[in-house]
């Protein structure tokens, strides 16, 4: 055993068994490195990375191998998933080394914890031009010795390099010119053919889908429409779609969304229930409803804690190291096997199953996607369309019944703070438009869990559940508020406004930057390695921004509380990354929408309604782009003063419609009052 046995992170806990002397992140690591004047080896991966597991097989679990690695180096394991805060440092500076980052991360560094030199994966022996992990130990170790002030010299200057590239503030104006500049790039990158944004590898951008149905909503302009819709259905139809079991895998290694990296992460769930839960609400789609629930029905069956509330982290992509998503995906005769006859000349012809499948380690293996629509299968069966329709129906029971009797992968129950906001926040809006009273019930649950046993008064959320050492970081107290924000809106109960305002009341003075504006990733800077270099990011990468999520959030408060200084912090942020918002593209969804929220202002829907609940229903029910829904009337002193409940009202910034006193009347107002599309 190393010094991992009593990690709590699934990756660490993973590799205690190996004969590499791993050691956990933190100082004593660093100052055992500098008692012994040996560089450190850091491994980044996460228990969800093939990769990551390959690399611990072929490398760190070979005897002669960690026998090198233990007499020349301090060997430091980190879970990004626990740790995204060295991982974002670590991976700009071997990105600088190596031209790529990713997982596993490797990466050599100095005692101080400065990089010198890095990569990505390295396999056992030399191949694809990727020199063996052992022949770049060897070069490291004789540039460590023989070359030691060289050495220290590029570390010192990757450093300065990191430094610049982790503040990706630039000023700039806040305008409306900024929208239609990033709205025109993102069209750029738009693949007409199969939806999405880009070629290969394709990812999930769902925040930029977002920002285009809202463009779409507020201006009638038809191409936002179009790529917004031919994303969702691309998305939908392809094999990143679990159309099985549902939710989404991390991303497709194609263009036409097929084959997949098989991991789901809660994460990109999260943001694609939302998604496809408002594309619902403002266009009726039943594939986006149907999408919406497949999430859904995944999150609760695989990732939650049905009793105390809480979604775990990530759902690995295989069983064995040897396999590739074969939990996932099917042979012709094991999907033949588990249907009749009927169902089985349908399934193959949705699904494109056949006797060539899509998977390189084992081309017998097919990616379920929707290669023919019922409608096409029924053509081609000679069928009714209903007959189609109901034995696809059946046969997707069939299978998923089949799949449920193999070795599932592992799912790691790390109860992250900002995830499970984000995850909660989605439940909220899913709960109200698919009318589940499940899911707000458990997303009330998951932040009443996160309050009770991740919320410090003098720290704010710790980033893990029952992990309190561990750094506050941005992104929970984002999400977190942002959460909070949402769970007033769906209840009407003071007390999460007040919440939301506690976390936003010292998250402020904890993470702002009071001379560039934005907001650093953690809280005052250590002398621990590269934790003396502030981070202040707005790309999406890989969850939104949590600079441009907590602008978002601020200004939700604001309207709802008319705390001003919160919409100025907020502002403040805007502003502070207005210089580089234009050549963000799809990376800079979650600020786009942010800053959409503040040109054009939120539309506060202020509910008065104490003998039911059906105006409230509708207010978060209905599709409006940046609405409020506030609950407590008297809290607001703009608004006029409402007649006898029940009644709504539909307020921008400049006026409110009529009272609308019905919930028809109140979905009339929230489609027509203030639009201009």
């Amino acid at each position: 055993m190393n010094h991992l046995g009593d990690e709590s992170s699934s990756y660490l806990a993973s590799a205690a068994h190996q004969p590499v002397h791993w050691r956990a992140w933190g100082a004593e690591a660093f100052e055992a490195a500098a008692a012994a004047d040996r560089p450190v080896l850091l491994d980044i991966g996460a228990v969800w990375c093939h990769w990551c597991h390959v690399m611990d097989r072929e490398s760190y679990e070979d005897a002669d191998l960690a026998a090198f690695l233990n007499a020349h180096f301090v060997c430091i394991k980190v879970d990004r998933d626990e740790r995204p805060d060295v991982d974002a440092r670590y991976q700009r500076a071997v990105q600088a080394v190596a031209g790529q980052g990713g997982w596993p991360l490797t990466a050599f560094l100095t005692s101080g914890g400065d990089v010198f030199h890095g990569g990505t994966y390295f396999p056992p022996d030399a191949r694809h031009g990727r020199p063996s992990f052992r022949a770049v130990l060897e070069r490291v170790l004789e540039a460590w010795t023989t070359q030691r002030p060289q050495v220290l010299e590029s570390a010192s200057g990757l450093r300065r390099h990191v430094a610049d590239r982790l503040l990706e503030s630039a000023p700039g104006d806040v305008a409306p010119a900024l929208l239609d500049a990033a709205a025109e790039r993102i069209a750029r990158a738009f693949d007409a053919r199969h939806g999405g944004f880009g070629t290969q590898p394709k990812f999930p951008h769902p925040g930029a889908v977002e920002f285009l149905l809202a463009r779409w909503w507020d201006t009638g302009e038809a191409r936002a429409l179009e790529i917004a819709q031919r994303t969702l259905d691309g998305m939908a139809a392809g094999g990143m779609h679990d159309q099985l079991g549902g939710g989404f895998h991390r991303y497709s290694v194609d263009e036409r969304w097929v084959v997949p990296h098989f991991e789901k992460m809660a994460y990109d769930n999260a943001e694609l229930l939302k998604a496809y839960v408002h594309a619902y609400a403002a266009l009726g789609t039943p594939r986006y409803r149907a999408v919406a629930e497949g999430i859904v029905r995944w999150a609760f069956e695989v990732l939650a804690d049905r009793e105390r509330g809480g979604f775990g982290s990530s759902q690995d992509a295989d069983v064995g190291l040897d396999d590739d998503g074969d939990h996932f995906t099917w042979t012709e005769d094991e999907a033949r096997a588990a249907l009749n006859p009927k169902e089985w000349e349908a399934a193959r012809r949705h699904w494109d199953i056949g006797p060539d499948g899509e998977m390189h380690h084992d081309p017998r293996r097919n990616v379920l996607f929707v290669s023919r629509t019922a409608a096409q299968v029924a053509e081609e069966m000679g069928i009714a369309a209903s007959e189609a329709e109901a034995l696809l129906a059946t046969a997707a029971v069939k299978l998923r019944a089949a799949r449920a009797l193999r070795p599932a992968p592992f799912v790691d129950r790390a109860v992250y703070a900002s995830w499970n906001a984000m995850l909660a926040d989605a439940f909220l809006e899913a709960g109200a438009v698919l009318e589940r009273a499940d899911c707000t019930a458990f997303a009330l649950r998951t932040l009443e869990r996160l309050w009770r046993e991740a919320w410090h008064p003098r720290v704010g959320l710790a980033h893990r559940v029952g992990a309190v050492a561990l750094t506050p970081l941005l992104d929970d107290q984002a999400h977190g508020i942002a959460a909070l924000v949402s769970a007033y809106e769906h209840t009407g109960e003071p007390v999460w406004l007040d919440r939301a305002q506690d976390v936003a009341r010292l998250a402020l003075p904890t993470f702002t930057d009071p001379d560039g504006g934005g907001f650093f990733d953690a809280p005052a800077p250590t002398a621990e390695a590269l934790f003396a270099v502030r981070a202040k990011s707005i790309q999406d990468n890989p969850s939104p921004s949590a600079n441009a999520v907590m602008a978002g959030a601020l200004l939700r408060l604001e309207a709802l509380t008319g705390d001003a200084t919160l919409g100025e912090a907020a502002r403040t942020t805007l502003a502070a990354f207005a210089g580089v918002a234009e050549g963000l593209g799809v990376y800079g969804a979650a600020y786009l929408r942010t800053l959409d929220l503040h040109l054009r202002g939120a539309t506060t829907i202020v509910v008065a309604d104490t003998t039911t609940t059906s105006l409230a229903a509708t207010a978060l029910r209905a599709y409006r782009p940046r609405r409020v829904v506030l609950r407590h009337p008297s809290r607001v002193t703009p608004h006029p003063s409402p007649p006898a409940p029940p009644f709504a009202l539909v307020c921008t910034a400049l006026a409110c419609a009529a009272p609308a006193r019905t919930p028809s009347e109140l979905r009339e107002a929230m489609e027509s009052f203030g639009r201009t599309g």
